[in-house]
């Protein structure tokens, strides 16, 4: 069956019932979104703050290929094999985005037997917290022109405003738009632009906020743009916009619970992609599990180098979060993929290609060990198609590594097939004391952090920027030098060449733009040819997705 059949036979449990039942949580703290999705209430996640931390388990993964990888997947398997253990275990993931669910990768609510459900519901608009997002952005947007058609009292220089407009969509012909045509009373002519809603700082904001006031904060510490001598800046709050902004948003902070096949609670909350933004779920919502459960095991978006770097030195810095063990996911069709194998032939035993596309694995490995400073065992998501020789090649490799290597079965049997994983997960966990190291220091110049993740962790020789960047980089460095730094670069690659497999070195880091992103705390790097905006491909997901006259929906893969 497809994933969606899965799903959509699964046996649910009332949500009320079931945080009941688990964990002792009163229907009263508890915003229902029909029976099988709730959110929590802030005062309820407020009254638990005197209880002792879990342990936080952090799952990442190798590059991304075509052939999948699994890492929603797996931390749905891993949860589901840790509660059937006796440990009370919460998962913490993102909320996927319409833009990728009907673009190029279909559903993000894990995958077999290992998914969170009810699955269409969190792929297609879930509890609306992705339309607050859009629509408290887009209101910061509609008051900088409306300041400015009434008379512009700020001297806000239209050139120079940073603030572009959202959709959860994927629409590439609206990256680079002209606003204000038909006239005077349509406003004033400008050129403008979209990015999608998981760019937006409103987005990072909400994942790094940890109450109403801060969130609030945040949203009126927002750069909208600059007066005409371009060093004044002009925030969120000159236009008193955070207010309205944070009301829109009050419901949107509250974590999300569901279940998963298993019937045990999943938060899943915030949605930031790795490749353009942070890549975590809500600091809220990680936290809470914290308090409810032994462990937390979360996800952070692509591969190790993006999602699990920026987990680190952005989520884990500024929240005090100190995860325990990390879970480095792999299958062998995407390391033979990085190996050199074609997608139409990954099927096919190919001992040589493993040995070749390991170098990617090692190098995420490396990173997580060496660098971010977690114990990390390596799971290898089990698909039909792998031969026993593959995977004692791969085991073989991972014990030269010095690595714990699990093959893992949780797709096909759910968290009974993770259950090995779970147990070594545990023994890792279990065996130090939690906490990280950060890949660069705070007080580093801003220049220098983009080149500390260039050089220690994508194998470059370096990096480089036009000379409008750079100076804009050192201009920051004076009020914003401790900001850590956020990447956007291609997940399918080490280099800014998404074609580009393995673990390439002595290549170069081309910094195109740089964003600052004051209410959310960082400074966004933009490199190579990553876009803030993607499109569709060319045969998107959305063709193949339906619903009949009994309001069942198919082809959400």
């Amino acid at each position: 069956m497809s994933d969606i059949e899965i799903a959509q036979r699964a046996r649910m449990q009332p949500i009320i019932d079931l945080a009941k039942e688990h964990y002792g949580i009163d229907a009263e703290h508890l915003d229902p979104y029909g029976h099988y999705k709730a959110k929590l209430s802030l005062d309820y996640v407020n009254s638990l703050s005197h209880k002792k931390d879990g342990k936080l388990i952090l799952v990442t993964a190798i590059s991304p290929t075509p052939a999948g990888e699994g890492k929603t997947t797996t931390t749905v398997g891993l949860g589901d094999a840790m509660n059937r253990l006796g440990q009370k275990t919460i998962m913490c993931l993102r909320e996927p985005s319409l833009g990728p669910c009907f673009g190029v990768k279909g559903g993000a609510a894990g995958g077999g037997y290992a998914q969170v459900v009810p699955m269409e519901d969190i792929n297609l608009h879930f509890t609306g917290d992705f339309h607050a997002i859009g629509v408290a952005h887009n209101l910061l947007s509609a008051l900088i022109d409306n300041h400015i058609h009434h008379g512009n009292a700020l001297g806000i220089d239209p050139r120079r405003i940073q603030w572009k407009r959202v959709v959860d969509m994927n629409d590439r012909a609206l990256r680079q738009i002209v606003a204000g045509l038909g006239g005077p009373a349509n406003g004033y002519l400008r050129e403008d632009g979209y990015d999608i809603v998981v760019a937006s700082e409103v987005m990072a904001i909400l994942c790094l906020a940890t109450s109403r006031a801060d969130l609030k904060e945040r949203l009126g510490r927002i750069v909208i743009g600059y007066k005409a001598d371009n060093a004044t800046p002009v925030f969120a709050r000159d236009l008193n916009a955070h207010g309205a902004m944070a009301a829109l948003l009050k419901d949107a902070l509250k974590p999300n619970l569901v279940q998963t096949l298993e019937n045990n609670l999943a938060f899943i909350h915030g949605g930031p992609f790795a490749n353009i933004a942070h890549g975590c779920n809500t600091v809220v919502a990680t936290k809470t599990a914290l308090k409810l459960a032994d462990y937390v095991v979360t996800e952070a978006g692509f591969g190790a180098d993006l999602g699990a770097e920026k987990f680190v030195d952005i989520k884990c810095r500024m929240s005090g979060l100190k995860p325990s063990a990390a879970v480095l996911v792999a299958t062998i069709r995407a390391l033979k993929f990085h190996g050199g194998v074609a997608k139409e032939d990954l099927n096919r035993e190919n001992l040589a290609a493993l040995d070749s596309g390991f170098a990617n694995l090692e190098r995420h490995y490396r990173n997580i060990t060496d660098h971010y400073g977690l114990p990390c065992i390596v799971c290898i998501n089990h698909f039909t198609f792998d031969t026993e020789a593959e995977i004692a090649l791969l085991q073989e490799k991972c014990k030269a590594l010095g690595a714990a290597c699990i093959v893992s079965r949780h797709w096909a049997e759910g968290g009974r097939g993770a259950e090995n994983l779970a147990r070594e997960v545990i023994a890792v966990a279990e065996s130090g004391e939690p906490g990280c190291r950060y890949v660069y220091e705070e007080d580093q110049s801003l220049w220098s952090k983009i080149e500390t993740i260039a050089t220690k962790l994508y194998g470059a020789s370096g990096i480089t920027a036009g000379a409008k960047v750079r100076a804009q980089l050192s201009a920051w460095d004076r009020d914003y030098r401790s900001f850590p730094v956020c990447i956007a670069k291609t997940q399918m690659s080490f280099s800014t060449d998404p074609a580009v497999k393995g673990a390439p070195t002595g290549h170069t880091l081309e910094i195109r733009e740089a964003r600052l992103a004051n209410g959310a705390g960082f400074i966004v790097a933009i490199a190579g040819d990553i876009m803030t905006m993607p499109g569709l491909p060319k045969a998107p997901a959305a063709e193949r997705i339906d619903i009949d006259d009994h309001g069942r929906i198919t082809g959400l893969f």
